[in-house]
């Protein structure tokens, strides 16, 4: 995958010069028709229905050529019109009988497919929900998006008709080679003597567009990548800012192209030996009445002339089947690709799991403990943290501080269990919080982040995400704690104005506000509050610090912050340098130490001082 920002595409591949397949891009999750045809088990059901109707309709289907040989063999010369008329109402009964049958047949298996893709699509979004964080500051948005959106959707016709066409088409087969042999066992063995030829050219044009159709969906998720940076709010005020959209315009066309290469490549491969066996199903007709002749010629068994009209009915009813059969064998070998990528992601082992017997936390006090932690990124990276040792008790606030990178925002991670300790324990109350239910801690720890999300909605759906129960007047009376409520009020739609992607129609500080709202009506034991007031100039700081001093008052905080006016209060002060805890203690404690905070605090490192307050836009919504 490309590192390069906005999805960069690879290497020096031309926007007409198909990129090189590479063994990188073909998934390594194996598949196995067996896990394909698992998914298919739920609805064992209705396929039984399916398939009973299946084999009627491929049992009827044969009848027509006899009807038709008795046709021509008995009613014509015979001039018998009350035998004709029979036969001829059979053949309409049985054309009327099997069309309904194929309707049934389309309504129960696109009715199987359907739920059978919202169950890969559920599953693989319930698969990622459960993924740490880890996985996602690791992987490219767009390439998950694909996965659901194009990979999934990719598969649409496989599953909702493929499977279908494959039992309809060998039942229609099988019975077709029975009926034939009945009809003329040699005509019967020279129709189907390059049949095995047929089969193993197709599975060797399979494996060709299976490769291609593997890269062409790495591509896909290229292109998602690209559009989802380049093209959200952010993007698009970097790109300008920058003056680089002329550039992305390039990437994407590149990226565009590339695709659209490996289009006619999929679409081309193999297409010249497709061809030939096309041509020979169209010529094998045409051969089965110069064989007729010729035996006819050589005194050999009398073949009638409605037999061989009767059979190469038949053939042309065995040679569609036959045809689908080798396409849908295509299909097939490309949709592997499609279930590897798919399977791959559903394959990923989950490092934060909920323990059997894992117990709820009922009334949290929020004592809470950190016991010779020790945490990495990769278990080949160096120690992020290493033997953190700190005890936050129930009601009071912990400050933590240190330099850019030092571990500050991890340690707070730990304690939600974002990410898991290597080595050591982080309880609340006691309780090793991985021994407790994961809804249970989401409801203990409540986190405002320095970088404020929110979804492209209401501003109420926004604030009543936390707590989908909330009133109204709940939503109010948190965004009045949150020192927001007068200018969601002024706004002409109020609570229901939408905030835009990503929240851009408001200020970084308003924004702010509002997650610290959201956290406020959550109301959880324990806050920790990353940066919280990073976003607001000094006059809202000061209110929002006021909210949030009221809100911590009984409640565990932990605090990690820049600015001196949201640290010097806290009743313990964490220093943390290199993945260590090198101080501890209150403000006025560490000042006398003369250490490691005392340099913080001078702004000689990372400016604990007060920062430039920001200019604050107005909202802009009226």
């Amino acid at each position: 995958m490309s590192s390069q920002p906005f999805a960069q595409g690879r290497g020096g591949a031309g926007r007409h010069s198909p990129p090189d397949l590479r063994p990188e891009d073909i998934p390594s999750t194996p598949v196995s028709l067996r896990r394909v045809g698992k998914l298919f088990a739920p609805y064992r059901t209705r396929l039984s229905g399916l398939l009973a109707l299946i084999f009627l309709s491929a049992g009827l289907g044969v009848i027509s050529p006899f009807l038709l040989r008795g046709i021509i063999n008995t009613a014509y010369p015979h001039h018998d019109t009350t035998l004709l008329t029979e036969l001829v109402g059979g053949m309409i009964a049985l054309s009327v009988i099997t069309s309904v049958i194929g309707v049934a047949q389309t309504w129960i298996s696109n009715q199987v497919g359907q739920r059978v893709m919202h169950d890969l699509r559920a599953a693989v979004y319930a698969h990622l929900q459960r993924m740490s964080l880890a996985f996602f500051t690791h992987t490219r948005t767009g390439e998950v998006q694909s996965r659901i959106a194009n990979d999934i959707g990719g598969i649409d016709s496989v599953v909702t008709s493929t499977a279908t066409s494959i039992v309809q088409n060998v039942t229609t087969v099988v019975a077709t080679i029975v009926a034939m042999f009945l009809l003329d066992w040699r005509l019967a063995a020279f129709s189907l003597v390059l049949l095995p030829f047929f089969v193993w050219l197709t599975r060797r044009v399979g494996e060709e567009r299976r490769r291609i159709q593997s890269v062409r969906q790495g591509r896909l998720a290229d292109m998602s990548t690209l559009v989802e940076e380049s093209l959200s709010v952010s993007g698009i005020l970097l790109g300008k800012t920058m003056g680089r959209s002329p550039e992305l315009v390039g990437r994407f066309s590149d990226e565009s192209g590339e695709l659209a290469d490996l289009e006619v490549r999929s679409r081309m491969a193999g297409r010249w030996r497709m061809a030939s066996v096309q041509m020979s199903f169209a010529i094998m007709p045409a051969l089965v009445y110069w064989f007729a002749g010729e035996n006819i010629a050589a005194g050999g068994q009398a073949i009638s002339i409605g037999t061989v009209v009767a059979f190469t009915t038949l053939q042309t009813r065995l040679l569609f089947p036959i045809q689908s059969l080798l396409s849908v064998g295509l299909e097939v070998q490309t949709s592997l690709a499609l279930f590897g990528r798919i399977f791959e992601y559903l394959d990923l082992p989950v490092d934060i799991v909920e323990r059997p017997g894992a117990r709820a936390l009922g009334r949290v006090r929020g004592d809470v403990r950190l016991q010779d932690v020790w945490f990495r990124y990769a278990p080949d990276s160096p120690w992020t943290l290493r033997e953190i040792e700190a005890e936050i008790p129930a009601g009071t606030r912990t400050a933590l501080v240190g330099e850019t990178g030092s571990g500050k925002t991890t340690l707070a991670y730990l304690v939600a269990r974002l990410y898991e300790p290597e080595r050591g324990r982080v309880s609340i109350d006691g309780v090793d919080i991985r021994d407790v239910t994961l809804g249970s801690l989401a409801g203990t720890v409540g986190m405002v982040s320095q970088e404020t999300y929110l979804f492209h909605a209401s501003i109420r759906e926004n604030l009543r995400f936390a707590c989908p129960e909330a009133s109204d007047g709940e939503i109010e009376d948190a965004a009045r704690a949150a020192q927001i409520h007068e200018l969601i009020s002024s706004l002409p739609d109020g609570y229901d104005t939408p905030v835009g992607e990503r929240g851009y129609r408001f200020s970084g500080g308003e924004k702010q506000r509002m997650a610290i709202a959201r956290t406020v009506l959550r109301n959880p034991p324990v806050l920790i509050l990353d940066e919280a007031t990073s976003a607001l100039d000094n006059e809202t700081e000061r209110a929002v610090q006021e909210a949030l001093d009221a809100l911590s008052r009984g409640r565990t905080t932990i605090a990690i912050a820049h600015r001196l006016s949201t640290i010097r209060d806290a009743d313990q002060i964490l220093v943390l340098d290199g993945g260590q805890i090198v101080e501890r203690g209150t403000h006025d404690r560490l000042l006398e130490l003369g250490g490691r905070y005392a340099a913080l605090l001078s702004g000689a490192d990372v400016g604990l001082g007060e920062q430039p307050s920001e200019q604050r836009s107005p909202a802009a919504l009226a």
